[in-house]
């Protein structure tokens, strides 16, 4: 029998305003918004750390001990959660708290029990408010089949952002979603689409089974939380191949990183049978990063867009992947195969229209030769149209 422990004890010690709860330590993210306040850090030896709008701040108060650590963390976890701990060490689950949904890893370090926990909205934003640089993300949310690919680092706002184009398609159209997810991060509303969402180790064991049995589930756009593995990236291609849209996200910075990463995944014997996979089902891949905004009100995405159209899918295809950079370079315009864009061209467009910093666009480029060509491109004046949703 698991221990029980009480969301509601008063366990940490903070300088100026008394003891806290872990639900008075939520609150907090309610009180700032999850925009700007995204993740809570629980570590043993330190002080419990915020991040907001990028950077970890501390609380003013005594470093954490085992004992508080788990009076934190272990309300968070079900008696099976808690079981799953002590059995691999770490655990992910996800918890309710007012408007707010928490993604939360549990896990063992040297110094005792850590927790990583990522505060998400339960209202998921329009579509058209994240900011994209152009209306790639109409022609995705009408499309019938390919995989879109949304990319990024840890805390890039690859969830956000899927969530926005699920939701969008439950309004516009009356088609079945069925997702995996590990854990379920947005709650979505039953609007014109009928939704389910399967989460792993509750409702399902893994990611390559809850594929293998939505095969015979009907599903019309299926989205797989995360693709970690080579049997789980072949199944998610073929659903893509199969005639169902797919969404799924990676870790990685770029558009080329991303196909260079799914390959790097097989031997070096199946890389070309994937490379046909992939410029057969792959659709968009939209990597993206949040900037913190020059007004310091929070952070903007910014993203580069690959659209697998002829020209790049014929350099998947053939192994050029370092060619594609240029295909992003030239086929920005607002046609059904092109509509393209470099991160350094949306970082330079951010900065020209005064969101974001040039000093923190520099930063973020994975190229500044080529920031620097496309801020000087940006010197000419900017119509509203080439803003885009900006």
């Amino acid at each position: 029998m698991a221990e029980k422990f009480d969301e509601t004890a008063k366990v940490y010690q903070t300088e100026n305003i008394g003891l806290l709860s872990i639900r008075d330590m939520f609150a907090y993210f309610e009180e700032r918004g999850a925009m700007r306040v995204s993740d809570l850090h629980i570590k043993v030896g330190v002080q419990p750390a915020y991040r907001i709008d990028g950077e970890l701040v501390k609380l003013k108060g005594l470093p954490v001990t085992e004992e508080v650590a788990k009076g934190l963390i272990y309300p968070l976890l079900s008696e099976e959660n808690q079981k799953k701990l002590r059995e691999n060490y770490t655990v992910d689950c996800s918890y309710r708290f007012g408007a707010l949904q928490f993604r939360i890893n549990v896990f063992k370090e040297n110094d005792g029990t850590c927790a990583a926990i990522r505060a998400l909205s339960l209202h998921i934003p329009k579509i058209e408010s994240l900011g994209f640089p152009n209306n790639a993300w109409q022609d995705i949310i009408q499309r019938k089949h390919g995989l879109v690919l949304v990319t990024g680092i840890t805390g890039a706002g690859k969830s956000t952002t899927i969530a926005s184009f699920i939701d969008r398609i439950s309004e516009v159209r009356s088609c079945r979603i069925i997702s995996i997810e590990d854990p379920i991060e947005y709650i979505y509303q039953q609007k014109n689409a009928i939704i389910s969402q399967r989460e792993i180790g509750r409702d399902v064991h893994s990611f390559s089974d809850g594929l293998r049995s939505m095969m015979r589930e009907d599903p019309n756009i299926i989205f797989v939380g995360e693709m970690r593995d080579p049997e789980t990236i072949s199944m998610t291609l073929m659903a893509a191949e199969t005639g169902h849209l797919v969404f799924s996200t990676l870790h990685t910075r770029d558009a080329t990183g991303t196909i260079t990463r799914i390959l790097d995944y097989f031997s070096e014997g199946r890389q070309n049978e994937v490379r046909n996979q992939l410029s057969l089902s792959l659709a968009y891949v939209i990597s993206q990063k949040l900037i913190p905004r020059k007004d310091g009100t929070g952070r903007i995405a910014a993203m580069e867009i690959m659209n697998n159209n002829y020209a790049t899918a014929n350099l998947i295809r053939n192994g050029k992947v370092e060619q594609i950079y240029s295909q992003l370079q030239t086929k920005t315009q607002d046609r059904p195969d092109e509509k393209m864009i470099t991160m350094e061209s949306h970082l330079a467009r951010l900065v020209h229209v005064g969101l974001i910093e040039e000093n923190e666009a520099q930063k973020w480029a994975g190229n500044i030769k080529n920031f620097q060509d496309a801020m000087k491109r940006e010197q000419k004046p900017v119509s509203h149209e080439e803003r885009g949703e900006l």
